[in-house]
């Protein structure tokens, strides 16, 4: 065969060869399974034209861009201070001992939570990256100092949207034998299923529905401003936040969210919060309206009115182009005097009974 002949051959065999290498990557479990639309999906007044909407119109880039157009204007942007230049300190306590109404924060939106009796895990990632690749959205070294086996039977898994830094496939695998119930809003249920949590063990959640323990004990899905997908289809799954109430305490997670009127409106819906975990960082200008600039999560949060402020989304990856530590740096510029501003160590329990102070611990790694 002639050479001419032969290298258009030996071209479209690599090319077929990465298609297909690229099929079977896309269909690796990682990437969890499309859902059905049902008729709890169909019916939902947040789903038309098969994929979900926000309240209010929500571009995921507000300066027109695509997302492969965005990618490629990251990879080249310098950004000041991404990560930190130390290992960062974190604490490990045996989480089996720890009193009732203590909450530790486990970098970024994951939460342990021990809540008159009932133990919750919000967004857990117990992976050190936050993406399908390893070498990919890597952890900040010294953030990640507990694994599932360091956790008792846990009552509730809570999970916002299916973002990989939210929905880890290695976390939800080592925990689907210890958690009695899964919790997440429509259509993650899919990727559960696929994993092999078993069905009876998975309730999915609209916005305003809610998961009732007991008389005393519900979780509530509540609104959040932000999108989801976990591969190349996107918003064809919910997202959301929650609300815990116990009959101590009554903790407000954002989710991943953008500012907008749902926390006032949630505010007069929910009523009383005794602590507000708020979405704080990896915030940009191209994407403003789906997570909250600092600014922004204190308005929401004296919207909110809640008693207490604990940084969510911060403190673990780095996902924007603002150095690693402003989110924390800027909010303690503003008025904390009749509120409590809750910067934990990472792994270190904090009691919600005591008003303990808590260490401005960034400030040594700047």
């Amino acid at each position: 065969m002639k050479r001419r002949m032969l290298l258009p051959l030996i071209g479209a065999g690599i090319l077929g060869a990465g298609a297909f290498a690229g099929y079977r990557f896309l269909r690796s479990p990682r990437f969890g399974a499309e859902p059905v639309v049902n008729h709890r999906i169909a019916s939902s007044p947040h789903f038309w034209d098969g994929a979900f909407h926000n309240s209010v119109e929500t571009p995921v880039l507000s300066d027109g861009s695509s997302m492969p157009e965005a990618f490629l204007r990251s990879l080249i942007t310098k950004t000041q201070d991404p990560r930190p230049t130390k290992p960062l300190i974190s604490v490990k306590s045996q989480v089996s001992k720890l009193p009732d109404n203590t909450i530790v924060w486990l970098g970024h939106s994951s939460f342990y939570l021990q809540l008159s009796g009932l133990k919750i895990l919000i967004d857990p990632v117990f992976s050190p990256y936050a993406s399908p690749l390893s070498i990919s959205n890597q952890a900040f070294e010294g953030c990640t100092p507990y694994q599932a086996n360091d956790f008792p039977t846990i009552d509730c898994v809570l999970i916002s949207h299916d973002h990989w830094d939210h929905l880890d496939y290695p976390t939800i695998m080592a925990l689907k034998n210890k958690t009695q119930h899964f919790l997440c809003p429509l259509g993650v249920e899919a990727h559960l299923l696929r994993w092999g949590i078993p069905e009876q063990r998975i309730r999915s959640l609209d916005w305003d529905e809610k998961f009732e323990i007991s008389t005393d004990y519900r979780i509530r899905a509540i609104e959040a401003r932000h999108y989801a997908g976990r591969s190349l289809h996107q918003n064809n799954t919910l997202w959301c936040g929650y609300f815990i109430e116990t009959p101590q305490k009554r903790v407000f997670f954002s989710g991943d969210s953008g500012y907008g009127p749902h926390f006032k409106t949630l505010a007069t819906k929910l009523g009383a919060i005794d602590l507000a975990l708020l979405d704080c960082g990896q915030y940009n200008s191209r994407w403003q309206y789906i997570h909250m600039h600092p600014s922004q999560a204190y308005a929401a949060f004296k919207e909110l009115g809640a008693a207490a402020f604990l940084p969510a989304h911060v403190g673990k990856f780095s996902l924007a182009p603002h150095p690693w530590y402003e989110p924390f740096e800027l909010l303690t510029q503003y008025d904390w005097s009749e509120r409590a501003f809750l910067t934990p160590v990472i792994g270190a329990p904090l009691s919600l009974t005591r008003a303990d102070k808590t260490p401005f611990w960034w400030k040594t790694f700047i």
